[in-house]
């Protein structure tokens, strides 16, 4: 009789010096698809700014907000091209 715990396959283990996340599956990123909607939203605040405001509260909000959005992709788009170098 076939027990309810699943066993793993003999085999096919990783060192986990390797790859430290292998036990809980893939742990790869999307770069692309992250900067690109990073600056989709950053363009989307920014165009928020069109309307009827009652007061500059809700512009500083989406000027802040999309500087500092914008600050972190550009910080990214650094960090990725001098990791090599390193």
């Amino acid at each position: 009789m076939a027990g309810k715990a699943v066993e793993k396959r003999a085999g096919t283990e990783v060192d986990p010096r390797d790859e430290p996340s292998a036990e809980w599956g893939w742990h790869g990123t999307f770069p692309k698809a992250t900067q690109i909607a990073g600056w989709f939203t950053v363009f989307a605040l920014l165009i928020m700014l069109i309307g009827n405001h009652e007061n500059k509260t809700e512009d500083t909000w989406l000027i802040g907000t999309a500087v500092l959005l914008a600050i972190g992709l550009i910080f990214d788009i650094r960090r990725r091209r001098l990791s090599w170098r390193r």
